[in-house]
């Protein structure tokens, strides 16, 4: 199996992208173990094993622009001068979008050859696991129209955090939002949208430079099955997340990535 993406190992990669893209858990933390369990990583195969696990996240890229669909055309009505709300929530995702943007290229390379590894992801899943044991969120605050620019550009600071497999970029980008003072469900839209920015240009930006690696080594078919299924499983991921949060805390999430973690460490050897 290693070295080669078979349709049960893009089913199982889709299925993965989709459920955690979204949620506080860290969607490349988990596609990076997961890959090294399934023998996809290894030597030679890891460049296209890892641009895959960035090029996986259309699938979630996709889902979000369906939900949220209202909101995105809002914004391209702002573009062109017929929405001043959209217009203003979409500089506020710019602002938010530069930090990351700007670290993401010039220390991407980097952070793929020293972080994208079982050891790393445990460690920023152990961290935040522990931050979301002892946080206790207010569900009160303001919706996204009272977010301003500085409050934006901090949330854009706390999601290049995320450069770390492992942190989340839906776990820092929901906390700094709520700290800068929005509601828990303005936050999640917000962290949503933000995603929907951030994830499609670092999957162009990727693909761009390593489609090529990307395709030679698995071709265009299993990819595009596992971005299918990331569509479909990221979907019902994000409702369900919203209304998991409307009755229950985000303390959970704290224990499941303890729990992850500690999985990760038992099987250690066979990744």
């Amino acid at each position: 199996m290693s070295g080669t993406l078979s349709t049960l190992d893009s089913i199982i990669l889709g299925v993965v992208e989709g459920i955690t893209e979204y949620l506080p858990v860290s969607s490349t933390g988990h596609l990076v173990v997961v890959q090294r369990w399934l023998g996809l990583g290894d030597s030679a195969g890891r460049d296209a094993a890892d641009t895959f696990a960035i090029a996986i996240q259309v699938g979630a890229i996709l889902a979000v622009l369906l939900l949220y669909r209202r909101r995105v055309t809002s914004m391209l009505n702002g573009v062109i001068g017929r929405d001043a709300e959209g217009r203003r929530l979409l500089g506020l995702l710019v602002a938010s979008f530069i930090p990351a943007a700007a670290l993401g290229a010039a220390f991407g390379d980097a952070i793929k050859d020293e972080l994208f590894s079982p050891g790393p992801v445990v460690i920023a899943w152990i961290v935040g696991g522990l931050f979301l044991l002892v946080w206790k969120p207010r569900t009160e605050g303001v919706g996204l129209t009272s977010l301003t620019v500085r409050n934006a550009v901090v949330i854009g600071v706390a999601q290049a955090l995320a450069l770390w497999p492992g942190v989340s970029r839906s776990l820092v980008t929901i906390a700094a939002a709520v700290l800068v003072g929005l509601s828990l469900s303005a936050a999640l839209e917000y962290s949503f949208l933000l995603g929907l920015a951030t994830l499609s240009a670092a999957t162009v930006f990727d693909l761009a430079k390593n489609g090529g690696e990307l395709f030679d080594a698995y071709g265009i078919g299993r990819p595009l099955l596992g971005v299918a299924i990331a569509f479909v499983t990221a979907a019902v991921s994000v409702r369900w997340l919203v209304g998991y949060l409307a009755r229950r805390p985000l303390s959970h999430f704290g224990w499941y990535r303890l729990a992850i973690a500690a999985l990760t460490l038992a099987l250690w050897s066979t990744l």
